[in-house]
């Protein structure tokens, strides 16, 4: 059973750092691309970063590029998403999102497995 898991959401101040973590286990993800997207109370879900398999590339929604960075640890089965800058519009439930053997994608429906989400809160 594939299964994400999403740590180190929590409560921050604006202009803050966090970063979140996505262990992922059941399959071999090393081979699947990643993504982070994320969702506010009435908004829909939203893409924020994704990054290759190999870690060679990625792409950034243009609302947290120069701020948030993707990275992957493929020996670790761990992908994350460090945010600095952090601004209280950034608040959302953060999802961990893996697509099997494809490319980077900004699609929600594109991505075959999910995270439970974690929650990010950035104050003013």
């Amino acid at each position: 059973q594939a299964q994400l898991v999403e740590s180190g959401g929590g409560l921050v101040q604006a202009g803050g750092s966090l970063r979140l973590s996505c262990a992922a286990s059941g399959r071999t993800f090393s081979r699947y691309t990643m993504g982070w997207f994320r969702q506010a109370p009435g908004k829909e879900r939203e893409f924020v970063a994704a990054i290759i398999w190999s870690g060679t590339d990625t792409y950034y929604a243009d609302s947290v590029k120069g701020r948030f960075t993707i990275s992957r640890d493929n020996a670790k089965n761990t992908v994350y998403l460090q945010m600095n800058s952090l601004k209280p519009e950034d608040t959302a439930v953060y999802y961990c999102a893996a697509r099997g053997y494809g490319t980077i994608t900004t699609a929600v429906r594109a991505y075959d497995y999910w995270g439970q989400g974690t929650q990010v809160t950035v104050s003013s």
